[in-house]
């Protein structure tokens, strides 16, 4: 048998070694860039990407846009002065975020009719919930991680929000969340035991698991949209 015909040994993808590369592992595989509605392009191209992105920003300042939020709940339980810098950090940017959100949904007028609104706003309600739940969590390094999760998804969140300011002609602040390094460093930091990286790594796939579940909410709303 010649080498070009021998059978092949099936390549493993290589896994993700440590906390931080986990996460970002996580953010890459299953956040809201690998979400197929963001994937489509139904956010930034065609007739209705401004509807979609309209609908977009009024959910996610129902998830989001209310203080406290994942980060500021988050920074009550930081432990480690590494930890509270970073928390600090990123509660006062995301604070700034939030104002960002807040003008955009302002400026983008009301939220697109769409048939089940009062199941879609409990349902978000919900999800709300469930972070809040997840943030305040006393299980040790948990919230850290929703809280950090978040942070990376957001980068992600922040350039549909920028397409949204540009059409709707607003100025975007620079973003100032804490760059990947500090934020791989303070992970890196505070998962100091096996069990403290599992409830990071958890509290980051609930956050992630809540910002897919919108992102279907949304694909599933812009599908009855599309036909009523």
């Amino acid at each position: 048998m010649s080498p070009s015909t021998q059978p092949q040994s099936p390549r493993l993808a290589p896994q993700p070694r440590g906390v931080a590369e986990r996460l970002d592992h996580l953010v890459a595989s299953d956040g809201t860039g690998a979400h197929p509605h963001v994937q489509s392009g139904a956010l930034s191209n065609g007739p209705e990407a401004m509807r979609n992105l309209a609908d977009a920003v009024h959910f996610l300042c129902l998830l989001h846009g209310r203080y406290p939020g994942v980060i500021d709940s988050a920074a009550r339980k930081a432990a480690s002065p590494a930890s509270r810098k970073w928390m600090d950090e990123a509660a006062q940017a995301f604070a700034q975020e939030r104002a960002f959100l807040s003008k955009i949904a302002a400026a983008v007028g009301p939220m697109p009719s769409t048939p089940g609104q009062a199941q879609c706003e409990a349902a978000v309600t919900a999800q709300r919930r469930a972070l809040d739940m997840l943030a305040e969590s006393d299980r040790q390094g948990c919230a850290m991680g929703a809280a950090i999760a978040l942070t990376l998804d957001w980068r992600t969140i922040r350039v549909l929000l920028d397409i949204s300011a540009q059409r709707l002609e607003l100025a975007a602040p620079r973003c100032t969340l804490p760059d990947l390094r500090d934020t791989a460093r303070v992970a890196a930091q505070i998962a100091d035991g096996p069990a403290v990286e599992r409830a990071i790594a958890f509290g980051a796939q609930q956050l992630i698991a809540q910002h897919s579940g919108l992102w279907d909410l949304m694909a599933a709303r812009a599908a009855s949209r599309a036909h009523p």
